[in-house]
């Protein structure tokens, strides 16, 4: 995607039909389906281990799903990857990197500038970490740098797993308006959580413990 891309005016509609997963033989989950448009919000809920990560990871493309469809709307000619930012368990951070340098880093890579890099780490409570190494950072520091990345490009599809580990109450606070402003802007969010985020609204995906496999399908997969 060229990184003068704008969304604005874009009208993103994503959507999910029995989609399935399976790691190291193991089904995870199966049938899942959901669709979202402008603006909408989704919980995926569930135990540990259940597949929320999981599904995080297809839409983003970094796993293939075992079965289902994918189909996303009103994009132009971008694939769905080009489309959102990934906030994962790990921060994704270069720790002998300054804050505002990783930052940089990403919009150059991701295109549609946004914010300024210490422009949004001042949305986020972080304007004098700007020309810190993140190596020096706190564990809620180094989060609040990856929600960061959110500001400094534009995607209207928001994929956020656990988004408010290691945060405090307060920014747990800031997290909640930056979603809120970014699905008055007709984005979407969907968020792995085991706890309440201040999504007003938002639908809730809980993926239940799919069924052990036959020992026979496992054999059959090997053989």
């Amino acid at each position: 995607m060229e990184g003068a891309r704008e969304w604005a005016g874009h009208r993103v509609r994503l959507s999910v039909d029995n989609l399935a997963c399976r790691r190291s033989g193991r089904r995870i989950f199966a049938n899942l389906s959901f669709a979202l448009g402008p603006g909408d919000a989704l919980a995926v809920t569930g135990r540990n281990g259940a597949g929320k990560s999981s599904l995080l990871a297809i839409l983003s493309g970094r796993l293939r799903p075992d079965a289902g469809r994918i189909d996303v709307a009103e994009v132009g000619e971008a694939s769905l990857p080009e489309c959102l930012h990934a906030v994962g368990h790990r921060d994704g951070l270069k720790s002998s990197l300054t804050a505002g340098e990783n930052l940089l880093f990403a919009q150059r890579i991701l295109g549609a500038p946004r914010l300024a890099p210490r422009d949004a780490l001042e949305r986020l409570g972080l304007g004098h970490a700007h020309d810190l190494p993140v190596a020096y950072l706190s564990a809620g520091q180094r989060r609040r740098v990856a929600l960061a990345r959110l500001l400094v490009c534009a995607r209207p599809l928001w994929l956020l797993d656990e988004p408010t580990a290691a945060l405090d109450t307060a920014s747990q606070a800031v997290l909640a308006e930056l979603m809120a402003g970014h699905r008055e802007g007709g984005g979407l969010v969907i968020a792995a959580t085991h706890q309440a985020l201040g999504l007003a609204d938002a639908a809730e995906l809980r993926i239940e413990a799919a069924a052990a496999a036959p020992m026979t399908d496992i054999l059959e997969e090997w053989a």
